[in-house]
C-alpha cells in the first residue's frame, strides 16, 4: 500500500489535539504538528507531536495574522495540507476565514452562517426543530429579560441553565462558575442570572426541563460527513462518569461503545438534511419520561472524548485523508459503528480506580468491569510509543490529581450537573 502524502496542522494543546496525533500517528506513523496559543499538560512532553506556540493565537486579530504567514509557509506545498480543530474556538475562527485559508488548506468545516447557527443554542433548537431532533422543553432569557426585573421560569424544580453562545463564555469568570448549572430553587435561579450578567456575559441563556436521571442516561455520538454531505461514520457512545470538578462538569471520563441504529438514522438525517461537512459531536439524554433521546447541543468537531471512536476502531484520522486526500471514503458504504459487541473496548481517561468507586453502580458498569477484567480497554494519553519517562511522570501527576477532584468534589457536585 503507498502511503499518502498529506499534511495534518492540528490547532490546540489539549487533550483532543492529542487524541487526534495519536490517531494520525497509529495509522500513518507520523509525528504531527500542532499550532495553539497556551501549552497544556496533555500535549506536555510528546514525541508525537511538534507543538508551535504562538503567543494569543486563539483569537483573532492574532489568529489570521498568523495563519498568514503558515500560509505563505505552505503556498507551494505539494500536498494537501488540512487544518484539524479540537476546540469551539478554533472551529470558528476557521469557519470565519473559510475563503481565505481555503487558498491554500484544506478546510472540512461549514460555512460561517451555518457554524453561528449551530453553534448558538438558542438557534440550533430552533434547527432541530425543523428537523426533527428531539431536544428538551426550552425557554430563552435574555440580558432584557434579566434587566427588567425578576425573570420568570415556566418549569418545575430543578432546571436546567447553560449559556447559550459557548465562545463567549469562554471569557466569562466569576465566582461558581461552570459549564451549565443544574438550579434547585427560585433564589439560587435568580442569583446565578445575575451573576452571569453582571458579570459581563451579553448572550442568551439557555433554561430547559431538567432530564432526571444519572450519568449512565447520557450518550454521546461522534459523526463524519463528507465534502458530497453524506454522512460515512457514527460511533455512539454511552458515557458511565463523567468529571465532578465545577470548571470540567460535563466532560466524560469513561465511555462503553454502543450501537442504536435508530439513533443513527435519526442524526443521519439531520445532517444531511442541513448540508452538514466534517466532523460532529452530540451530546444526548435518555428521558424516561417519554423514552426518547434527547439532544442537547452539537458540537462542530469530534469531541473532546473522541478517542473512544479510534479505539474501537474507526480511527478519526482516516476519514480527513480518504475524503480530501486518496478521495476513496465516498464509495465506502456507512459505518453504524459498535454493531459488533466481540470487538468493542471501554475507554476511561482517569485511573481505573475511580471508575471503579464512582460509577453508578448497574447492569453497563457492570460489562464494563468485564473489559476490564479482558483487558478490552484503553485511553487517550497512555500511549506505548510516547511514554518517555519525563511524560509518564506527568500522566501520573494528572492521575494522582484526579483522585483528588473526585474526592473533593463528587458527592457535592452529585445530581447538580445540568444533564442528571
Amino acid at each position: 500500500m503507498t502511503m499518502p502524502e498529506f499534511t495534518p496542522l492540528l490547532l490546540g494543546s489539549d487533550i483532543n489535539v492529542y487524541g487526534m496525533a495519536r490517531s494520525f500517528n497509529e495509522l500513518y506513523g507520523r509525528k504531527v504538528k500542532a499550532i495553539a496559543g497556551v501549552q497544556f499538560a496533555p500535549t506536555r512532553y510528546s514525541k508525537i507531536i511538534d507543538l508551535d506556540l504562538r503567543p494569543g493565537f486563539n483569537e483573532d486579530p492574532v489568529f489570521i495574522q498568523e495563519m498568514r504567514k503558515i500560509a505563505q509557509e505552505y503556498a507551494n506545498h505539494p500536498e494537501p495540507v488540512i487544518l484539524v480543530s479540537c476546540s469551539d474556538g478554533y472551529t470558528e475562527l476557521i469557519a470565519k476565514h473559510k475563503d481565505e485559508l481555503s487558498k491554500t488548506f484544506v478546510c472540512p468545516y461549514v460555512d460561517y452562517d451555518l457554524l453561528k447557527e449551530l453553534n448558538n443554542k438558542e438557534s440550533f433548537y430552533k434547527i432541530a426543530e425543523e428537523h426533527g431532533l428531539p431536544h428538551p422543553q426550552t425557554q430563552i432569557i435574555t440580558k432584557a429579560d434579566y434587566q427588567a426585573g425578576p425573570v420568570a421560569q415556566p418549569f418545575a424544580y430543578p432546571v436546567a441553565l447553560k449559556p447559550a453562545n459557548s465562545v463567549e463564555w469562554l471569557d466569562i469568570h466569576f465566582e461558581g462558575r461552570k459549564k451549565a448549572f443544574t438550579i434547585h430553587s427560585d433564589s439560587e435561579f435568580q442569583e446565578i442570572v445575575g451573576k452571569i450578567y453582571d458579570n459581563g456575559y451579553t448572550s442568551a441563556l439557555i433554561l430547559q426541563d431538567f432530564i432526571p436521571g444519572d450519568d449512565s442516561n447520557m450518550r454521546v455520538l461522534n459523526a463524519y460527513v463528507d465534502q458530497h454531505h453524506h454522512v460515512k461514520m457514527m460511533c455512539l457512545g454511552h458515557p458511565l462518569l463523567e468529571d465532578p470538578t465545577p470548571q470540567a462538569i460535563g466532560n466524560y471520563v469513561a465511555i462503553m461503545p454502543e450501537y442504536n441504529q435508530d439513533l443513527y438514522e435519526i442524526v443521519q438525517r439531520f445532517l444531511e438534511e442541513i448540508n452538514y461537512v466534517g466532523f460532529a459531536n452530540f451530546d444526548l439524554k435518555f428521558d424516561a419520561r417519554d423514552q426518547q433521546f434527547k439532544f442537547f447541543e452539537i458540537n462542530l468537531r469530534q469531541g473532546r472524548s473522541s478517542f473512544y471512536v479510534t479505539l474501537n476502531g474507526y480511527n478519526l484520522a482516516q476519514y480527513y485523508v480518504r475524503d480530501y486526500v486518496t478521495q476513496d471514503l465516498d464509495d465506502d458504504p456507512i459505518v453504524y459503528g459498535n454493531k459488533n459487541k466481540a470487538q468493542q473496548k471501554l475507554w476511561i481517561g482517569v485511573p481505573a480506580k475511580i471508575f471503579k468507586k464512582y460509577a453508578v453502580d448497574n447492569e453497563i458498569k457492570q460489562a464494563a468491569l468485564e473489559l476490564l477484567r479482558q483487558d478490552r480497554w484503553g485511553t487517550t494519553l497512555f500511549y506505548r510509543p510516547d511514554l518517555s519517562l519525563k511524560r509518564r511522570t506527568l500522566l501520573w501527576y494528572m492521575d494522582h490529581n484526579y483522585v483528588k477532584r473526585f474526592a473533593a468534589y463528587f458527592e457535592v457536585n452529585k445530581g447538580r450537573d445540568f444533564k442528571k
